[in-house]
C-alpha cells in the first residue's frame, strides 16, 4: 500500500486504498464518497443492521462525512480568489525548491508548465471548490481541492503530484 503525505510538511494526504487517477501528469484525482460515522467508539459486532430493521434513517448522534477527510484528518478551510492565488503563488515556489533540493531538479520545468495550466482551471472554476488542509493546518503545506464530478453528486479530491512524496507500508 502506498501513503502519499504532504512533501513539505509531512502531513498524510491519501492513499493508494482509494480510487486515483493522475491527471495531466499535475495531479492526483482521488475519488471519495460521504460516510456515516459515529463520534467516539464504534465497535462492529458483526450484526446486519439492515436485515434487522426496515428503516435505514441515520441513527442519533451520527454525522455524514467525507471518508478521505475522515481518514486522514484533513481539517476543512476557505479562501477567496485573490487570498488562493496568494498562497498558490507561495506554494509553487515552494515546491519548486523542494523539487530542486531533493535532487529533482530536471522536474521544475515540467511541474512550472504543467501546474500553471491546471491552476487556470482551477481558477476558472473556483467556485466549484471547496478546500482542505493537512491535519497540522500548517499554512505553508498542501491545499487539496474537493469538487465534484459531472453528476454533481460523485465528490473527488485533487492533490499536486509533485508536492506529495510516496511512502510504501
Amino acid at each position: 500500500m502506498l501513503l502519499y503525505s504532504d512533501a513539505l510538511t509531512g502531513d498524510e494526504m491519501f492513499s493508494d486504498a482509494f480510487p486515483l487517477k493522475i491527471v495531466d501528469d499535475t495531479v492526483y484525482e482521488v475519488d471519495c464518497q460521504l460516510v456515516t460515522v459515529k463520534p467516539g467508539a464504534d465497535v462492529d459486532i458483526g450484526a446486519n443492521p439492515s436485515a434487522e430493521e426496515a428503516e435505514e434513517s441515520l441513527e442519533e448522534d451520527t454525522i455524514q462525512i467525507n471518508n478521505v477527510v475522515h481518514s486522514f484528518r484533513l481539517q476543512s478551510t476557505s479562501f477567496d480568489k485573490k487570498s488562493y492565488l496568494t498562497y498558490l503563488k507561495g506554494y509553487m515556489k515552494a515546491v519548486k525548491e523542494h523539487l530542486t533540493t531533493s535532487g529533482q531538479a530536471d522536474k521544475v520545468p515540467t511541474f512550472e508548465k504543467n501546474a500553471q495550466t491546471y491552476a487556470k482551471k482551477v481558477i476558472a472554476n473556483f467556485k466549484d471548490y471547496e478546500f482542505y488542509t493537512g491535519e497540522t493546518m500548517n499554512p505553508d503545506g498542501m491545499v487539496a481541492l474537493l469538487n465534484y464530478r459531472e453528476d454533481g453528486v460523485t465528490p473527488y479530491f485533487t492533490f499536486w503530484k509533485d508536492g506529495l512524496k510516496e511512502v510504501k507500508l
